[in-house]
């Protein structure tokens, strides 16, 4: 019976321990060497529930081909500049279908201005058994690394689309133009 009492104890405190492991705040989640800028390091941390893997802009760009890329925004903002070789998925009616003639074979990153929308929808690909990661930063900090954009087109730009005046404050690269 006194090993009963023991064992249970033991596995009581163990579970206490793996919960409050588990139970990791968003302030918790190491991020400052993904993005330059604190403030908006703690601005992107205030918004997300970190539900979903992150990847930094860096290492996307450095393992790229590894990857398929599906863009959270408005196609109007996607129109404007995206990812090179992303796929417009959407957020307010995402169109989840995108990914079924897709190389699934490969984790999905999912990107939008600041990683909210695309941790948003990178939760929906989640429940149906998709291996996603949210861009940490996503559009803005990659044009804050000075990393390539492609237009509707395919073509390289130096534009961007700052979602709305508040929000492109984020967008601190001098050499892209942003838009509304």
């Amino acid at each position: 019976m006194k090993a009963l009492r023991i064992h249970i104890y033991l596995l009581f405190i163990t579970l206490i321990f793996i919960g409050q492991s588990c139970a990791q705040t968003a302030t918790q989640v190491e991020t400052k060497a993904y993005i330059n800028n604190p403030h908006f390091d703690e601005t992107i941390k205030s918004y997300l529930d970190f539900s979903v893997p992150i990847i930094s802009v860096d290492s996307l760009y450095k393992n790229y081909d590894n990857y398929i890329l599906l863009d959270a925004r408005a196609k109007s903002e996607y129109e404007v500049s995206h990812l090179p070789g992303a796929y417009l998925i959407g957020y307010k009616q995402p169109q989840l279908s995108v990914v079924d003639n897709l190389d699934t074979t490969k984790d999905i990153v999912l990107y939008c201005s600041i990683g909210y929308r695309s941790e948003v929808i990178a939760n929906k690909l989640k429940k149906k058994g998709y291996s996603v990661i949210n861009l940490y930063g996503s559009i803005f900090e990659w044009v804050n690394k000075g990393y390539p954009l492609h237009d509707e087109n395919g073509l390289e730009t130096k534009t961007i689309h700052g979602y709305d005046k508040s929000w492109s404050k984020w967008v601190e690269n001098k050499e892209y133009r942003v838009t509304y």
